[in-house]
């Protein structure tokens, strides 16, 4: 199979409604704009952490995942194949070369994008979806632990043989968000729209922050950092764009399946008017 060229993009955080495999994932842009998933891919934490970088061009031996009705998925042609990192696009002129490849295709309207999702001819679970306005970034309490009964079928499909053995398993080393974090903002048809935000990079802002914390109050001092990157900095102040996708088993039984799996969020020049916020 020839080397299939990779921008990536997402990287993701597991979540244990999905297969084991689709645990640890990453997404990104062919250089004619094809927005992709991989997985499975071989999984340490400070392998994951170190070696996927945001923006960087990778090269693989790819197939399409046989197991997966969504067109976007791919797998390694084989469990050796080795990731080669072939070069990085960097955020100069307003992030000009990374406009070029992630925006060939942007989606305004939800209703458009979940018909897609749902139509045969195209099963859509990624998409570059631009927000017309954000009306807030919502922070609700949780669980803090992997639900039991869903690790355990987790573990039974693992235990299967079915899927790919991983050096770590990611329940182990990656601990469940103790909050739900999501985005409340109208499609170009002012619908009003709520999604959760499920990537590594929030993820990891979070646990950092909390780490950097002190005091009885730490995990609120965390999330206002969070709010602060998301809502202050990336809503207001730059030209916003989710990454949207699926899980397999929320694309095949949930009426609306996506959830913001990254960001886009691209500088603007100073003489560009910015869209509404609030």
């Amino acid at each position: 199979m020839p080397l299939i060229k990779v921008l990536i993009t997402v990287k993701s955080y597991p979540t244990i409604s999905s297969h084991y495999d689709e645990q640890v994932s990453i997404a990104g842009f062919t250089p004619d704009g094809i927005f992709i998933r991989i997985y499975p891919i071989p999984f340490s934490k400070k392998v994951y952490e170190e070696q996927y970088q945001l923006y960087d061009w990778i090269e693989m031996d790819l197939v399409r995942h046989p197991r997966d009705f969504r067109m976007e998925s791919f797998r390694p042609a084989s469990a050796e194949v080795a990731v080669k990192k072939i070069g990085h696009l960097g955020i100069e002129d307003h992030w000009s070369e990374r406009r070029a490849v992630v925006l060939k295709t942007v989606y305004r309207n939800l209703s458009t994008l979940l018909m897609e999702a749902k139509h045969e001819a195209f099963y859509t679970s990624l998409a570059v979806f631009k927000p017309a306005r954000i009306l807030g970034f919502l922070v609700e309490e949780t669980d803090g632990n992997w639900d039991p009964q869903q690790l355990q079928r987790l573990t039974e499909e693992k235990e299967s043989g079915r899927v790919t053995e991983q050096q770590e398993d990611p329940f182990t080393v990656m601990p469940k968000l103790p909050y739900k974090f999501s985005f409340r903002f109208t499609d170009d048809k002012n619908e009003e729209i709520t999604l959760p935000v499920e990537d590594w990079q929030l993820a990891s802002l979070y646990w950092k922050s909390l780490k950097a914390s002190g005091g009885a109050d730490k995990e609120q001092k965390a999330i206002n950092l969070v709010r602060k990157k998301y809502l202050q900095e990336y809503a207001r102040n730059t030209d916003l764009h989710f990454f949207l996708g699926t899980t397999q088993n929320a694309h095949a039984s949930l009426k609306q399946p996506f959830t913001i799996v990254g960001l886009f969020h691209p500088t603007t020049p100073p003489a560009v008017i910015q869209g509404s916020l609030f």
